[in-house]
């Protein structure tokens, strides 16, 4: 993922479980892209293709946000990483929810996405403890 990461950060189980809810939402999105890319009967295209690109694209900031909290050395700004982390972390709940709704099968698999974000939540808190 990053190439430039030291091998002490890509040891972290936060990290490596980032890199898996990556991956994860990346097979997934790209699954629904194939039955939610057509256009509709009425020309439209369907809204929740967003919403598939939307956790890949929130995904893929978990790893940096988890380095650049690691290796910031004042307080208020790893607060920030921190906070930002979070965030990341409710949307891509909270789209893979949206993402249900979409009329595909690939929605099968957005219960296990939630499942890999709650056990990144608690690795989040135990983690935070230790900064």
């Amino acid at each position: 993922m990053l190439s430039n990461t030291p091998s002490n950060l890509s040891d972290l189980p936060i990290y490596k479980k980032a890199i898996e809810i990556f991956t994860l939402s990346q097979s997934i999105s790209m699954y629904l892209n194939h039955d939610l890319c057509s256009l509709r009967s009425d020309g439209s295209e369907n809204s929740h293709i967003y919403f598939s690109g939307d956790i890949v694209q929130q995904s893929v900031s978990l790893a940096p946000e988890i380095v650049n909290a690691e290796l910031e050395r004042f307080s208020d700004k790893k607060h920030k990483h921190l906070d930002s982390l979070k965030r990341l972390t409710n949307k891509l709940y909270k789209n893979s929810y949206r993402l249900e709704h979409s009329n595909s099968n690939g929605k099968d698999f957005l219960p296990i996405l939630r499942s890999e974000l709650k056990k990144f939540k608690q690795l989040q808190r135990s983690w935070i403890l230790t900064l």
